[in-house]
């Protein structure tokens, strides 16, 4: 995979393209949506940022009453959250009833991008470090995994009346954040109940020789050897054209088969079919159904535009009305 750093860069055109499909949602909608409130903390991260992350708080009015107890879906890069229209599309589907919103909490990226957004190993407390061409990725991560659910979770509920069980909370990432998200949510079942990983960074490994010791130590897959967390919810989103590389000259670029060989497994390293999830894939990907729905985007390319398409397919399948 070439593309290292897909989630910072703002394109006017990728903006326009993906504000044009905001507000179309805007304009079928049945009625006017009620715009969200949108809080900005400012949150200290020792060991992650020297200054305090930028975090944006976006509160459907519904979820301003005590009794709502709304979901909760924490967005990485959240400084992206203009050019992929993600406040103005959860709106837009809630106002058409086909989303029950979630709080969004978007939080921008640390400065140390690279650093934060990668893998870590909870248990023994260490990052798990991907070394690349343009250095080495996850140095961060497990302080920045620690932050966010040690210090950032109880801070917005202990601020906004929200529900406080695992299957409330998503974290949602694009690129190395999709990667990250992942990471997390397989971590740390007793904080969240799933992940909406969108172009994720999966070819990350641990040894870079040559393409066999990439495939067999992409450090997302090495995650399913050990215990399957329990009622794990996934959306994987990948786009068609994505890239070009392709390690393993099966006519399929690599973010492709990333993706699907962590779902369907790989040179007899189990998939998440084997270790039991139920998967939507192929198209069929339904509102509310099966514990991983993989999403391929026809056209779709390692930027903020198409990140803005999978949306709306996402918020249906995470927050399906009567949910």
């Amino acid at each position: 995979m070439a593309t290292i750093v897909g989630g910072t860069g703002q394109h006017d055109v990728q903006r326009h393209a993906v504000a044009a499909v905001a507000l179309a949602l805007l304009l079928a909608a049945t009625a006017a949506p009620a715009a969200p409130r949108i809080r900005t903390l400012h949150v200290p991260a020792p060991g992650v940022a020297d200054a305090p992350l930028r975090v944006r708080v976006a509160v459907p009015p519904r979820c301003l009453d005590a009794r709502a107890r709304c979901d909760t879906l924490y967005v990485n890069d959240g400084q992206d959250a203009e050019a992929t229209a993600l406040f103005e599309t959860v709106a837009a589907l809630d106002a058409r009833g086909e989303i029950r919103a979630p709080v969004v909490v978007a939080i921008d990226a640390p400065p140390d991008r690279m650093g934060a957004y990668g893998f870590s190993d909870r248990a023994n407390g260490r990052p798990v470090i991907a070394p690349t061409r343009y250095g080495d990725v996850g140095a961060r991560a497990q302080a920045y995994s620690a932050w966010l659910v040690d210090v950032l979770v109880p801070r917005i509920q202990a601020r906004w009346p929200v529900r406080r069980t695992p299957a409330s909370r998503t974290l949602l990432g694009w690129s190395l954040g999709g990667a990250h998200a992942f990471d997390v949510a397989w971590q740390y079942p007793d904080v969240l109940g799933g992940a909406g990983a969108f172009s994720p960074s999966f070819w990350l490994s641990t040894e870079r020789d040559d393409a066999d010791a990439i495939a067999r130590t992409r450090i997302a897959h090495s995650k399913l050897t050990h215990a399957a967390p329990p009622s794990l919810r996934l959306f994987l989103a990948v786009g068609t054209d994505e890239e070009r590389d392709d390690r393993d000259g099966d006519g399929v670029n690599d973010a492709l088969d990333d993706v699907r060989e962590l779902v369907d497994g790989h040179a007899g390293a189990p998939g998440l079919r084997a270790l039991g999830y139920r998967i939507d894939a192929d198209g069929r990907v339904q509102p509310g159904h099966g514990d991983v729905a993989l999403y391929v985007l026809p056209g779709g390319i390692h930027r903020q535009s198409s990140w803005g398409r999978v949306l709306p397919a996402f918020l249906r399948w995470a927050y399906p009305r009567g949910r």
